[in-house]
Parts: C-alpha cells; sequence; structure tokens
C-alpha cells in the first residue's frame, strides 16, 4: 500500500520543511557557482528564514493540528507554543547571519557550507518544540548538534577551533547518551514514547519512571549547560568562531529549554513533584556558579559564555515555577525572547571588535572604544545593562516576570536569589562599560553594514522589550494556554 500524508500535515511542518529545504537547495546550487562567489550562500540563508518566518507566524492561532505518519502516533504538535518559539528561533538565525557576512568575509571562512550547516541546525532546533514524542526530540536534538559540531571547529586549522569542536562533540555524545536511556526508562515505565501516552500512563511510584525522569533532567541540563553539567561549554564558547558561538549561545539554549519545557510541564506533570525540586537545586547551582566565575574572566567571550550560564539559571527559576503556574512557562517563553536580542547584540560588538580572529577578545581590548567609536560603546552599553537586568530593557522586563512567577508559585527565595546574583552579575557587566568610558585606548573595529543593521535591530528590540513588555508578554501567555490545554488535557 502506497504511503500518504495528508495535504494538512505538509501544513504543519512547512517552516521545517522551508529551512531544511533551503539549506539542501544551497548544496545543490554550490555545485554550479563559481567558488570566488561567496555572498550568494548568505542572501540564500536569509531570503529562506524570512519565508520560514512568514510562515510561522501564520500558525498563529492554530492550535493542536499534528503531524501524524500513517499508522502512527501524533509526532509533531503545532501550537502557539511552538509557534512562539520557532519565530524566537529564526529570527535567531536570521541576525547570526546578519552579524556573521563581515567576521567571516575577513577571516577567510566565508564558504557556503557555514550558511548550509547553520540551517540545518535551525530546522532541528525548530523541531525540538513541536517534538510531541520522545524519538522526535532525540532525533531533533541530533540533527540540532551535529551541525554545531562541525561550525564550532570551522576555524581549522586553528588548535582552539580544533579543541573546541572536539570538546564539543564529546559533550554532546555523552548527554545524548544519557538521554537516550531516559527514553529506554520511560518506555520501560509506560510502554509508549509519546508525550500525551506518557502522561497518561505515568506511575507517579514507579522507580522506573522516576529513574527516567532523571536522566531525562540530566539530558535537558547538558543542553541548556546548567551546572554542574556545564563542563566545556565555556571552553566551547572560547575556542569557536565567534559569530558560531553568537548563534550557539541563544539558538542551543532557547531549542534545550522548548523541548524540556513541553516534556516535564506536559507528559511529566503527575510527577513535578520530583523534578521541581531536582530544577530548583539546578537553577540555585547554575546561578551561583555561573555568575561568580563569570568575575574572574578576562576573555569576553569566556564572561559571556558564564554569563550564558547565568542566563539559564535565571530560565530555570521559571520553569521551577511552571508545575502551579501556567506565567511560569509566559515567563520562560519571554525571558528567552529577549535574551535573543540582548545577547546577539553584545556579540555584535564582540565581533566587531575582534578585527582578527582571536585578536581583540579580552576585555582589555575594550578600553577607549567609547572615544573612538561612540555609538558602538554605547550599543554594548546598552547590551550590558540590559543583561545585568537594569531598566528600560529587555531584560529588567525579562527577569521581572521570572521573579513574579516564583512568587506566585510560593518560591520567594528563589526570587531573592536571582535579585542578588543580578546584583553580583552587574559587577562584572559593567565592567566592560568602565573600560570603554574610563580608559583610553586604540581599539581597532570592522563593521560591516550587515552587522550594523543586525546590531541596530537588537538594540531597538531591546529597547521596545523594556518599554512595552506588557503586549509581548501577552503573545507568550497565549502559548502557554495550549501547551496546557492541548497535551495535558491528553
Amino acid at each position: 500500500m502506497d504511503f500518504q500524508v495528508p495535504s494538512i500535515n505538509l501544513v504543519i511542518i512547512a517552516p521545517v520543511i522551508v529551512v531544511l529545504g533551503g539549506a539542501i537547495l544551497a548544496m545543490v546550487v554550490d555545485l554550479f557557482v563559481d567558488k570566488d562567489k561567496k555572498s550568494w550562500a548568505a542572501w540564500v540563508a536569509i531570503i529562506t528564514l524570512l519565508v520560514a518566518l512568514v510562515q510561522t507566524a501564520g500558525m498563529w492561532g492554530f492550535n493542536g493540528g499534528t503531524f501524524t505518519p500513517e499508522g502512527g502516533t501524533p509526532m509533531v504538535v503545532v501550537d502557539n507554543y511552538a509557534t512562539f518559539l520557532n519565530i524566537t528561533l529564526i529570527l535567531t538565525g536570521i541576525l547570526a547571519i546578519l552579524i556573521s557576512v563581515g567576521f567571516l568575509q575577513r577571516n577567510g571562512l566565508d564558504k557556503p557550507e557555514y550558511y548550509m550547516l547553520l540551517l540545518f541546525s535551525l530546522g532541528g532546533m525548530m523541531l525540538m518544540g513541536m517534538a510531541n514524542d520522545l524519538i522526535l526530540v532525540f532525533l531533533a536534538l541530533e540533527v540540532l548538534s551535529i551541525p554545531l559540531y562541525i561550525l564550532s571547529g570551522f576555524a581549522w586549522p586553528r588548535p582552539e577551533s580544533e579543541e573546541a569542536a572536539m570538546k564539543y562533540f564529546i559533550l554532546g555524545a555523552f548527554s545524548s547518551a544519557i538521554f537516550v536511556f531516559g527514553i529506554a526508562l520511560a518506555y520501560g515505565a509506560t510502554g509508549t514514547t509519546s508525550l500525551p501516552g506518557i502522561f497518561a500512563a505515568i506511575d507517579v511510584n514507579e522507580v522506573l519512571g522516576l529513574t527516567a525522569v532523571a536522566f531525562l533532567l540530566v539530558g535537558f541540563a547538558f543542553k541548556v549547560a546548567a551546572v554542574p553539567f556545564h563542563m566545556w561549554t565555556p571552553d566551547v564558547y572560547e575556542g569557536a568562531p565567534t559569530t558560531v558561538t553568537a548563534f550557539m549561545s541563544v539558538g542551543a539554549k532557547v531549542a534545550g529549554f522548548a523541548a524540556m519545557i513541553r516534556v516535564f510541564v506536559t507528559a511529566l506533570d503527575n510527577l513535578s513533584d520530583v523534578w521541581v525540586g531536582a530544577i530548583i537545586i539546578l537553577a540555585t547551582l547554575t546561578l551561583i556558579v555561573g555568575n561568580i566565575l563569570a568575575i574572574a574572566q578576562t576573555n569576553i567571550k569566556r564572561m559571556l559564555a558564564y554569563s550564558s550560564i547565568a542566563h539559564a539559571g535565571f530560565i530555570l527559576i521559571a520553569v521551577a515555577a511552571s508545575y502551579n503556574n501556567p506565567d511560569g512557562v509566559s515567563a520562560a517563553l519571554f525571558y528567552m525572547f529577549a535574551y535573543l536580542f540582548t545577547n546577539l547584540g553584545a556579540f555584535a560588538v564582540v565581533i566587531a571588535v575582534e578585527h582578527k580572529q582571536g585578536e581583540g577578545v579580552m576585555l582589555d581590548d575594550y578600553k577607549g572604544l567609547a572615544a573612538r567609536h561612540p555609538w558602538l560603546a554605547l550599543a554594548m552599553a546598552f547590551m550590558m545593562l540590559s543583561l545585568a537586568g537594569v531598566p528600560p530593557t529587555g531584560g529588567f522586563s525579562a527577569k521581572f516576570y521570572v521573579f513574579r512567577a516564583a512568587l506566585e508559585s510560593q518560591l520567594g527565595w528563589l526570587a531573592v536569589l536571582g535579585v542578588v546574583m543580578s546584583v553580583v552579575s552587574a559587577f562584572y557587566y559593567l565592567r566592560v562599560v568602565y573600560l570603554m568610558y574610563m580608559y583610553e585606548g586604540e581599539t581597532e573595529v570592522v563593521a560591516k553594514r550587515a552587522l550594523k543593521l543586525g546590531l541596530a535591530v537588537t538594540v531597538v528590540a531591546t529597547f521596545v522589550l523594556g518599554l512595552f513588555p506588557g503586549a509581548w508578554f501577552d503573545l507568550a501567555s497565549q502559548a502557554t494556554l495550549t501547551t496546557f490545554q492541548t497535551l495535558a488535557g491528553g
């Protein structure tokens, strides 16, 4: 019998098809394009993502649609939760490309393969939030990760880049093995890998199911770089090309949390008494370790790596609050959306200052930036203030909603810890501002038009999210409601 896919299924996964199809199209076109003409791949990637963005935005309000293989269970679900996250991820891809073009050209890394790999990874990221089955979560995780392993080593034969690729590969393989074992245990405990099926069959008293929760949580913790599973993350961030670091610092984190929230808040909702405590411990350790170690860094890429770890702690607070409060998920979604613009904006400045790969990445290289490049320094200062949570920035609004969700869920002490760690983080963020404005220096900067455009978008978005957060948080709240009702309801 011929296998037939209903047309509605193709509509459901159309944005993912476009993103992955764009990567495959670029591979084919590359066979016929003159090797001296390299910028075409960036244009193909941008156009691909703009088409996917329009398709994804058009799916807002289309809740409960599923992609179901013939004779199987629903593997992909489309609701406002998935749509919100996919918009976040596509915007991440577009901005990452804009800030990459000039850097790749001046460092001899402008190869079409870069954009192909970025699109493949982005396709896996989008599937993470749409997956309705643990098997698909794992497949999406691998589609996400394998291109990032290659991109981390894209600057070969630089030893730092090769080391980053190897460490990221070993870390990813280890975490994937743990995650797969968790899937096997979940199947053994429930007889299914479908998220609605697990929700219906999981036994709160069964040791096998509780063990599965532990392994799944560890697998996700590796992906979002939560302490103590952050391991080589700072080394990878430092050694990988800065444009790759910028992309993975947002994309991989958002995708990891997308799957974590859907799996734990829906399929494992009955075991919330178990996993909430574990996530609270992870959040506490991640906040403290990430912020304290960031203070000691003299390399700005390593500082932003530990900063990224610390921000995972804030999102974990929202996840912990989500067990009895839908606003916890809303806060997590809004935080990731705001973090997208703030972090990529900071990395855009880092890329401009790193005029040659591996040079210009020390904090001392930012001395005197304000005198020579005032607008660039102002943008960097604004991003540092947003990362620290100072109003009126998107970072402040994001932390406000996280702390409010924690207070509503009787996790007041965790909110207090978050406030204290925000104050600690202000030290190393404001140190960058201090160096830019209070010292003299001869900072060399190279900023192409594409990078300036990307930086301008991030600055405006961060400012708008700081002044008018309500409308965006309302969208995140609409995304949360479908998550609870559609899947957790059975």
